[in-house]
Parts: structure tokens; sequence; C-alpha cells
């Protein structure tokens, strides 16, 4: 479920008059504009604020204005119900902590910024970022606080909601009237020409009690999604988990004894008899080494100059953590690469020794070249590749790696140790079973995920 979308959708509502229902007793918007108009004349002859500037912008051009409202709210523009102003401009080096006296927030066009020791207004204030990444973006700011020449403080009248204000100027989107250049900004004369619709301020405090009635909902379900998602995570790391025991489907006598099948494959192999870290396996499973089954770590490297243009090379990033899903698909002529790269071929299990905790593996769909941090593995007849890619992604695998990782920001696996770690093996028969069923669990849990996004 897109509770964002869902959000969105509430908001629509309020701001169009139809979430609530209106009340024939309420004072028409008319009337507050009226007194909202005359607080802001007589503030402004006070000297206590200025009169909004006029931009070159119409705002008969915005689409907010087709839509239909209610009979009793008017059509006005921020910049005929709010005061708007700019803040002052800060040094960055007056930007901290202070410890020994009270310290306010500062806001700048992406929030807040750090904290000052004194402050400039009081109150309950939306804050409308105006350059940056999150220009746009809108910010409360409640009791003492400062503002950078990057934020808008938006100064309200007549006792209207300031929380309304703040869900009607998030779903304005303020960003689509920021200028267009590398630096997006927004001047305060174009932010005051945009159109908004005014509710009777009784109606205002309803708006405000059912949008956050909604959101409390909505929040509560992202919450259970969250927890739900997680149990779906813990649900296929158990499945994995008891497919690696061989508790998942039954055994059949008519199998080849793993052992068996092994030593006729490679007789060198490491039959391992006496392991009291790895549960109890069926009595035709065989314990063994990585090294064993395939040949981790006899990689072909080829320089980045000898690979063709139109060759697909994968790098880590283009790999989803936990799922092995390949994100992106690049040739070379899209990639500024150089030095050397492991050559791998379709239908051999691709490996990542770089922070194995994010689970990289995958089955290589066709040919291509990898970075070094990725081990091609090509497997002998004794284990299905699809059977070890469970396996290397298994939690009892990843804790071992863990374990022997060396290197603190970026641990990597070493050959040496890749190559003496054990793996259960069924017969080959039984690992096409487990395949297949852990393929039908996949199919189950990916409808349920998919049903909740």
């Amino acid at each position: 479920m897109d509770t964002k979308a869902l959000r969105q959708k509430i908001l629509d509502l309020a701001i169009r008059g139809k979430l609530v229902p209106q009340d024939p007793n309420d004072e028409p918007a008319s009337v507050l504009l009226e007194r909202i108009r005359a607080e802001k004349e007589r503030l402004i002859a006070e000297g206590k604020i200025k009169r909004p500037k006029k931009s070159k912008a119409s705002s008969s051009e915005s689409h907010y204005q087709k839509f239909e409202i209610p009979n009793s709210w008017e059509w006005t523009t921020l910049g005929e119900i709010f005061s708007m102003q700019a803040g002052k401009n800060i040094q960055a080096s007056k930007l901290k902590e202070y410890s020994d006296e009270a310290p306010y927030p500062c806001y700048g066009g992406n929030g807040i910024r750090g904290y000052l020791p004194k402050y400039n207004h009081e109150g309950l204030y939306p804050i409308v970022g105006r350059q940056g990444a999150l220009c746009g973006n809108i910010n409360m700011a409640s009791g003492k606080f400062y503002a950078t020449e990057h934020a808008v403080v938006v100064d309200y009248f007549a006792n209207t909601e300031p929380l309304l204000w703040r869900y009607f100027l998030e779903f304005l989107n303020l960003n689509q009237y920021a200028t267009a250049t590398a630096q997006p900004g927004l001047s305060v004369a174009k932010i005051e020409e945009v159109p908004i619709p005014l509710p009777p301020i009784q109606e205002q405090t309803r708006i405000i009690k059912a949008v956050e009635s909604w959101f409390e909902r909505i929040t509560l379900l992202e919450k259970n999604i969250i927890s739900l998602n997680e149990c779906i995570s813990t649900i296929k790391s158990k499945i994995l988990e008891l497919a690696m025991q061989g508790k998942l489907i039954p055994q059949d006598p008519a199998d080849e004894p793993a052992t068996d099948m092994l030593r006729r494959v490679n007789p060198k192999a490491r039959i391992i008899t006496d392991n009291p870290h790895y549960p109890q396996l069926p009595d035709n499973w065989v314990l063994t080494t990585i090294e064993s089954v395939c040949n981790y770590g006899k990689c072909i490297s080829v320089s980045v100059e000898d690979i063709k243009d139109d060759e697909w090379i994968l790098e880590l990033e283009d790999i989803e953590k936990d799922s092995g899903r390949v994100i992106e698909k690049k040739k070379k002529y899209c990639r500024n690469v150089n030095g050397v790269r492991h050559k791998f071929n379709e239908g051999e299990v691709l490996y990542s020794k770089l922070r194995t905790y994010l689970n990289k593996v995958l089955l290589a769909k066709e040919d291509g070249y990898c970075t070094t941090e990725i081990i091609p593995i090509l497997c002998n007849d004794s284990i299905l590749p699809q059977y070890l890619c469970h396996w290397l992604r298994s939690p009892y695998y990843l804790n071992y790696t863990l374990s022997c990782g060396y290197g603190i920001k970026m641990p990597r696996l070493s050959t040496t140790d890749a190559r003496n770690g054990i793996v259960p093996l069924p017969p080959l028969n039984e690992q096409m079973r487990i395949l297949l069923r852990l393929s039908d669990y996949s199919r189950l849990l990916e409808v349920i995920t998919n049903s909740l996004s």
C-alpha cells in the first residue's frame, strides 16, 4: 500500500473542502478574509510588517485555481492572507550548540542547520525552505528560533490555524515555483502570488482534527506494514535455514547418497564427519567444504582495454542486497572504467566477497565481466549452482563470513577462508526438490509483499 499517496489524497480532499462537511452556521471565509486584510493593514501602518511585493507571474496560470470549492470558502493568495519574510544572513561559523546558554534552532533552506544563543521569533510558524535540495520543503517552528536568508517565515493572522497551512503548503508543492537553475530558489514575491483556498475558521479546526486522525491511522498502518515485512524477512530466513538442514522436504531413500555422489565427482573432496557447530543432517546428506564443490578463487582476470564496448560489466552497486537482483545492466561503453575485471560465464555463481553481510549473490544469466570484488564460481557436478546461491545467502554461511572477514570499514572474505567454509550437501535429486519448494515459497511471499506496496 502506497501510504504516501494515501496521505496526499487526504490533503487533496482537505484542500478541496471534501474532507469534512460544511456547517451553515460557520462564519463565511469572506468575512475572515476581510478581517485578515484589516489586521495586516494595521500592522503595515504600524511598521511591523511590510506590504507584499507583486511578482510578474500571474496567479491565474496555476492549475490549483481550476477546482471547485465550497460556497463558504474563498479563493485568495498566500501573500494576501500571510506575511512572508526571509530570514537573515547568518555565518556558518555561528551555527553551533551552546552548552552554557539556551540553544535555539536555526532554520535554513533544508531545515534545521544548527543552534544559536538568541532568537527572533516566538510561537508556532510554518517555515518554507527557499533554496537548496529541499526547496519548497515545509518545517514547523515552535517556541524561539532563528531563520537564515534561505528560509521564509510564514506569519498568519486573525487566529487562523497554523497546522492547516502547513498541510496546505505541503500539498501545494511550492518547489514547482522554483527557478530552474543548478541551485533551485524561491523568491518571496513568487510564493506570495500562489493561489490558495481559504476555509471558514471553524472549519479549519475540523479539517485539522480530521487530517490528524487519518494520519494517525496511516502511521499505524505503516508500522504494521513494517512489522509484516520484518515477519516476511524472518520467514524467508527460517525457510532457508530449514532447507539447509534437510528439514524442508522429506528425503527419498532411492536417491544416491551425497557422500557417494561427491566422491564420484571429486575423489579429493573433503568429507567432514564431526562438526558440532552445524545441526545434525539427514543420513543421505554430507558436510563438505566450498572448495570441494566448486572452483572458488580460480578467476580469469581481463584488462578493461581488452573488453569490447558492447560487453556487460557488472559492478557491486548494480546488485540489490539480499535478493541478488540486478538493478541496472550496463555495457562497457556506458561506464568509465579501467584496470582489470573478472570474466564470468552464463550459469556461474557470482559472489561478492566485499561486505558479505549485504548478501550480494546471484546466478549469471549471460556472459560478462565483473569487478574483482565479485568472485565468479563454477560448480562441479555435485552441486546445483542455484542451490549454492541459496547456501551462500544462508544465515549459517553469512555468520561464518562475518566471523573471519578482515578489514573494519570494508570487510572482505579471504579466498582461503571462503574455500574452507562448509556446505551441507544433499543428494542431487533432493537439491532439485529443495529448489522447487523454495521457489514456491518465494512466489507466495512475493505476492504478500507486493500486496503491501
